[in-house]
């Protein structure tokens, strides 16, 4: 009888943990960026947009999905990946800023938003300095 019920007991463990696998799939996603903030230091008025690409990786267990970016203001245009990324890959969001009638220091950001459970935001900075071009008006 002791052996029947050990069984019996060892068969419930068994199968509770089978189970426990088949109630977690694909896990979670989850964004890491190699970088969060861009410099792009002394650039021309004159020399037209300059973009720069941040690498992300999905570092979680299910697809990541950006559902969305938006940017501070109309000068900077965010343009993200519309596929899905798998677990372990990296793709990019690349950031382009109009420097055209914008002479001086700026400081602009990107929010991309996510399928991350608690983390659905995420926060990318560019900067620099805009040399006045020929036909600025912060020349005269």
């Amino acid at each position: 009888m002791k052996k029947i019920l050990i069984l019996m007991m060892l068969a419930l463990v068994g199968a509770g943990v089978a189970m426990a696998k088949k109630k977690a799939p694909g896990g979670k996603p989850d964004i890491v960026f190699a970088e969060t903030t861009h410099d792009f230091g002394t650039i021309s008025e004159d020399g037209g947009y300059v973009t720069h690409e941040f690498t992300f990786t999905n570092t979680g267990t299910a697809p990541l999905v950006i559902l969305g970016t938006s940017a501070s203001c109309g000068c900077t245009t965010p343009k993200a990946p519309k596929h899905p990324v798998a677990p372990g890959k990296s793709a990019k969001v690349a950031v382009t800023y109009s420097p055209k009638g914008r002479p001086g220091e700026f400081t602009k950001t990107v929010t991309v938003r996510s399928n991350v459970p608690g983390k659905k935001k995420s926060i990318l900075t560019i900067k620099g300095f805009v040399k006045p071009g020929k036909t600025s008006n912060a020349r005269k």
